[in-house]
């Protein structure tokens, strides 16, 4: 029966992602014809400083990604599991900036945050009427805040539905025992939320390696260099620079650590052995 599912995903994951290994070997301008270049691609993407510095910057962006949406989506999901129809109503208005795409969310933010005609200046407050697209010291901390903005209600739902999975029992023991709500919550919720956190954690920095559309709308990658992270570097070197050799190598280099990450984080989780978390209950 996985037949089907094995061939489709072969088709068209697996054999593209040997086409690219391959063309991180060959000199091509995608136009011409390939021609093998051996290791070179790899030494000079390795030593180029624009894309080490692409590198640092995605791991900036990672983790500060992570270290917004974490805490916030942890504690709108705990927020939005309760019963009460106020919580229910709120949930709807969380979750709206999932559903908006991210060129519209790049756009509108462009707007919003204009120096000159956007929310700053209509407001008067002179801290939010900053070039924060303009700015370097300023425009990766608008991006982090952007795709925060855009991810927490998808990470918010997970651990609303991981909540819901608690039994009430647990914490009806703990209010007898004189358990207060911030013990509870230390205490049974976020033990109880351990492979919720793991799945929510993968998927932020898995997909902080994917961030293409939303950077490149609202940064393009500037000012300079400031926002050019991996995913962007590749487009801009495949299809600016015309070289998708090199391209290849740093598309290469983003799978590799997608699946290194995403392994280390089950491994150190301990969620491959897959064992209850209401054992005992």
């Amino acid at each position: 029966m996985a037949g089907p599912a094995l061939a489709f995903f072969g088709l068209f994951a697996f054999v593209p992602l040997i086409g690219v290994v391959v063309l991180s070997f060959m000199s091509w301008d995608g136009l011409g014809t390939p021609t093998w270049a051996g290791l070179d691609n790899w030494g000079r993407t390795l030593t180029d400083p624009v894309t080490q510095n692409a590198m640092w910057l995605t791991v900036v962006l990672t983790v500060g990604t992570w270290l917004f949406q974490a805490p916030v989506s942890l504690l709108l999901g705990v927020f939005m599991a309760g019963r009460q129809r106020y919580r229910a109503v709120l949930s709807v208005l969380f979750f709206l900036p999932l559903l908006f795409s991210a060129a519209a969310v790049a756009i509108a933010f462009t707007a919003l945050l204009d120096p000159n005609f956007g929310l700053g200046a209509a407001l008067g407050a002179e801290w939010l009427a900053q070039d924060w697209i303009g700015d370097p010291d300023l425009a990766m901390w608008l991006v982090i805040f952007v795709i925060g903005w855009s991810f927490i209600p998808l990470h918010s739902l997970l651990y609303q539905s991981g909540v819901r999975q608690i039994p009430a029992s647990m914490y009806e023991a703990a209010l007898l025992d004189g358990a207060g709500r911030v013990q509870q919550f230390f205490r049974i919720t976020v033990p109880q939320l351990k492979y919720t956190m793991v799945t929510s954690s993968t998927l932020m920095i898995v997909g902080s390696l994917t961030y293409f559309d939303l950077i490149f709308v609202l940064t393009g990658g500037g000012p300079g260099n400031a926002t050019r992270v991996l995913p962007l570097d590749m487009y801009l070197t495949g299809f600016r620079s015309y070289d998708m050799g090199k391209a290849s190598v740093i598309a290469v280099l983003l799978v590799v650590v997608g699946l290194l990450v995403s392994l280390a984080l089950n491994r150190l989780s301990g969620a491959n052995r897959m064992e209850s978390q209401q054992e005992g209950v």
